[in-house]
Order: C-alpha cells, then sequence, then structure tokens
C-alpha cells in the first residue's frame, strides 16, 4: 500500500453582504461571510488542496483558477468532488481528513457534525475519518481581529501498488 500524506491551507477576508459558508453549511453571522470567486469556503478550500498536495496535482488554483466564470460563486462542495473524482482517476482513495478552521467569531460547534457529514460523503469515507475542530486565536492576528477565517487540514491518501514480476 503506497500512502502519501497532504497539507492544505486556505484564508479568505470576511465581508458583508456575503453569505458564510463552511464545511458545505451555510452559517448564521449576520450578512458577514467570506469573499472570494466562488462560496469561499475556507474548510472544504484547504482539504482541496491537502488532497490535491498529496496527490502531487497542484492545487485549487490550478484546476478552479478564479479567472475561470465557471467558478463564479461556485459550489466548494462540487469543487471537492471534482477533486475526489480526479484522484480516484489516478487511484487513490481517501484514507482520513483532520481539519482545523481559524475563526474568532462566530462559534462553530453546532455546525460541526454537517461538515464532517458533508465532508465524509463527498470523501467516500466514513464520518469516523473526518475531523473537523475549531478554534479562535484569543484575539490574535487577523482571524482575531475578525478580519478573515482560515483553515488548516492534513489528508492521508491511499493507493495499492500494482506488483509487477520480472
Amino acid at each position: 500500500m503506497n500512502m502519501r500524506i497532504g497539507h492544505g491551507y486556505d484564508v479568505h477576508k470576511l465581508v458583508t453582504g456575503r453569505k458564510l459558508i463552511l464545511g458545505g453549511v451555510e452559517i448564521e453571522n449576520n450578512g458577514v461571510g467570506l469573499l472570494g470567486h466562488s462560496d469561499a469556503d475556507v474548510l472544504l478550500h484547504a482539504v482541496s488542496d491537502a488532497l490535491l498536495g498529496a496527490a502531487a496535482l497542484g492545487d485549487i488554483g490550478k484546476h478552479f483558477p478564479d479567472t475561470d466564470e465557471r467558478y463564479k460563486n461556485a459550489d466548494s462542495l462540487k469543487l471537492l468532488s471534482d477533486v475526489v473524482n480526479l484522484l480516484v482517476n489516478y487511484g487513490y482513495t481517501v484514507g482520513n481528513i483532520d481539519a482545523t478552521v481559524l475563526a474568532q467569531a462566530p462559534k462553530l460547534a453546532p455546525y460541526i457534525p454537517e461538515m464532517r457529514q458533508n465532508i465524509a460523503r463527498v470523501c467516500r469515507v466514513d464520518l469516523d475519518a473526518v475531523s473537523v475542530k475549531a478554534t479562535t486565536e484569543e484575539g490574535l492576528g487577523f482571524t482575531g481581529a475578525k478580519e478573515g477565517i482560515a483553515a488548516h487540514a492534513v489528508c492521508l491518501l491511499e493507493k495499492d501498488k500494482e506488483i509487477r514480476f520480472i
């Protein structure tokens, strides 16, 4: 079994007049959401980058550029699904995902179960293979100042090696 580890990171600025979507879940945040070409779901972008990185296939900017109008306001769950389909075509399966969202507000704990379910479903893994956590940065940095939200994700990909006899 060939195993590969990937890491992903994403950040988006908070602005008024946008929906806040994390892990494919719309979160009530008084009309303040993340600025981006797509739905700006930093959690799913970090997960997608971790998966693509583990397979050495670039990043989401390469596959879904913000210069392409097809991805304007795109649903990041759909983009993640496209990433998983690409990985399957290369013979990979997702082993597990561990992700952390960095946000001073809003409180994300009530939304985490649905985020995990969304990621597990799209990545074709059991729920216990997906961890999503949220943390504040105690008022420090841009996330602590409520200027943006960031996310980190790590993943394990698995691929059966072909056995060749000489």
